[in-house]
């Protein structure tokens, strides 16, 4: 078993709130992070697969195919978005660092056709990192 990494850059802007709080509360619970205006995150992704190598070709999977299907799952749906109002995960659910490895996951899961979505893991910058290996 051979295990592949791939990372990528996005950036996002997001807010935490419950509507379930008072305001007070989400003020007290989410801080800075509360303010309904949002505020951008550099988030950086990497995307872990594993598989046997494929004698004829020496790969794991298709780089190229990869970088496709992060381009268009993840990448196209994320860049430059924010996230509560623009990305469909996150219209009634707060879009934490957890919840976007989770909903990476499963924008990925079931689209490569070789190998196997192994680990997601994402960082928002500068220091905070996120893994999620397929079970919530």
């Amino acid at each position: 078993m051979v295990y592949l990494t791939r990372k990528c850059e996005f950036s996002a802007s997001h807010y935490y709130h419950n509507p379930e709080f008072s305001a007070e509360e989400n003020q007290r619970i989410f801080g800075k992070c509360a303010n309904l205006n949002g505020h951008g995150h550099n988030y950086t992704l990497e995307v872990t697969v594993k598989g046997a190598i494929d004698p004829k070709t020496g790969f794991v999977v298709d780089l190229k195919e990869l970088k496709e299907i992060l381009n268009r799952e993840v990448i196209d749906a994320l860049d430059h978005r924010h996230l509560n109002k623009e990305v469909p995960e996150f219209s009634q659910q707060i879009p934490t660092t957890e919840n976007l490895a989770i909903a990476i996951w499963n924008r990925l899961q079931g689209k490569l056709h070789v190998a196997k979505l192994h680990r997601v893991r994402v960082y928002e910058l500068p220091d905070l990192f996120v893994d999620f290996y397929g079970e919530a």
